[in-house]
């Protein structure tokens, strides 16, 4: 609970300095409000509609599973992009040695408890950070003459 509350809190932190400096606030509100929707839908839907805690448990370890492995498979969705510009400038390194860290971190805790709600929405975590890695090393960047971008005033 409490690595979970300070990454909502973060994240939270993140999305409204982000909606902040943003020139296009319209479509990243509703983004944000369909999120806030879905969470409350699934929330009501846990409390209210399942009643046994077994099942509710499982069903929820599911449903958790499957935002987790869509959350490591969302880099490889500009893929196609990154193939065509053979360019990764569109993908973290940092995002990705993190992802690996955390990935493996969490499926190495979740063998020792024998949690396979923990352990199989984590190996693509891994897999998909293999696929980043050999992306940027396939990739490289070219030497540029100014290798960052300004941030737009």
């Amino acid at each position: 609970m409490t690595v979970n509350s300070i990454g909502v809190t973060l994240q939270t932190c993140y999305i409204l300095a982000y909606l902040y400096f943003s020139t296009e606030k319209f479509p990243l509100i509703v983004k944000v409000s369909f999120a806030v929707a879905v969470l409350a839908a699934v929330s009501f839907y846990f409390s209210t509609m399942v009643p046994d805690a077994e099942l509710r448990l499982n069903e929820l370890g599911l449903l958790c599973s499957a935002f987790t492995i869509s959350m490591y498979l969302s880099p490889l969705a500009d893929l196609a992009k990154i193939i065509r510009t053979r360019s990764t400038k569109c993908l973290s390194f940092s995002l990705t040695v993190a992802t690996v860290l955390t990935s493996t971190s969490w499926t190495l805790y979740g063998l020792q408890l024998s949690d396979y709600y923990i352990v199989i929405p984590n190996v693509p975590g891994i897999l998909t950070s293999l696929i980043r890695f050999w992306l940027f090393w396939r990739f490289l960047p070219a030497q540029e003459k100014y290798p960052y971008r300004p941030v737009q005033a």
